[in-house]
């Protein structure tokens, strides 16, 4: 299969990006500046809160206030994490355009996450599709570990086909395979992905892969020559798994748009505003630029 023309590349770095920053809490307005950047950049699609639990998740307590507070840009979707009825309410109240609910392939990835098994993780979220589709919200689902768990290790593709297939019975219009700990190989991915697209077409399918062995870049590649048209990234390659040791951060946008730009695939995104953008947030978090072409191109932009 050809490459696509165009992808859609979803940014993470606001919500999953910081999520498991270490506390201090990052302040509200570098998170609104770097949304806004992020929209100044031509990503058209920002995942930017997560209206979870202040106890659990410390850096998203401030997802109301970053909502109010960015600057609206016409033709940006700005979604957010919703995992249950009370996060769907506050999300609806402060005005996302879309929400997102996570699953897992893994049974014990997912007692360890979130306390319970799949079905019943899934279960949970029969309230949340349910209001979503009353208000008109558009819902985004996640599977997570479909390349390996930290506690299992190998999941089988079917599984993963089977919670992405539930996923888009319940009321997602689109999937995103996460590859959370950052293990996959292209075969892996390549075999994944056609066991998924079995039951699901892949126009409704997305790459949300993790580097953490330094493969993430080839498992895109392989991924989209089987038709993959969206991905998800993260500015700087903010981000993390807590739950799996030594998980590094989400793929990094530049990395990722620079080898598109370089397959001639369109994505309508300005690589050295958005290179400018991953080291200002560097900057701002005193932390490493997990970027290779943030690194290269960030003394120039």
């Amino acid at each position: 299969m050809a490459f696509p023309k165009t992808v859609r590349l979803v940014e993470m770095s606001p919500r999953d990006g910081l999520q498991n920053e270490p506390v201090p809490v990052v302040d509200t307005r570098i998170k609104t500046e770097l949304i806004d950047r992020l929209a100044n950049c031509g990503l058209t699609h920002i995942e930017s809160a997560s209206f979870v639990s202040a106890k659990w998740v410390p850096q998203m307590g401030d997802a109301a206030e970053v909502m109010a507070g960015i600057n609206r840009k016409t033709g940006v979707r700005y979604s957010a994490l919703a995992p249950n009825l009370q996060g769907f309410e506050n999300a609806l109240a402060a005005g996302v355009d879309e929400i997102a609910v996570f699953g897992a392939a893994s049974e014990s990835f997912s007692q360890k996450n979130i306390n319970c098994s799949i079905a019943e993780s899934l279960k949970r979220f029969e309230t949340v599709m349910e209001a979503a589709r009353k208000h008109n919200i558009p819902v985004r689902g996640y599977v997570s570990t479909v390349l390996g768990c930290p506690y299992e290790g190998e999941i089988a593709p079917e599984q993963v086909a089977k919670v992405a297939r539930d996923l888009i019975a319940m009321g997602c219009y689109e999937v995103s395979l996460g590859d959370t700990i950052g293990t996959g190989t292209p075969l892996k991915a390549k075999r994944m992905l056609e066991a998924v697209a079995i039951h699901i077409p892949v126009e409704q399918l997305a790459a949300h892969f993790h580097d953490t062995y330094g493969q993430a870049l080839a498992n895109l590649y392989a991924v989209l020559e089987e038709g993959i048209a969206v991905i998800d990234a993260s500015v700087a390659g903010l981000g993390g798994c807590p739950y799996a040791k030594g998980a590094s951060g989400n793929v990094a946008t530049e990395d990722v748009l620079y080898m598109l730009n370089g397959l001639g695939i369109e994505t309508g995104i300005n690589l050295n505003e958005l290179v400018a953008t991953g080291t200002w947030i560097s900057n701002r978090l005193n932390r490493h630029n997990g970027s290779k072409v943030g690194q290269a191109l960030g003394s120039t932009c």
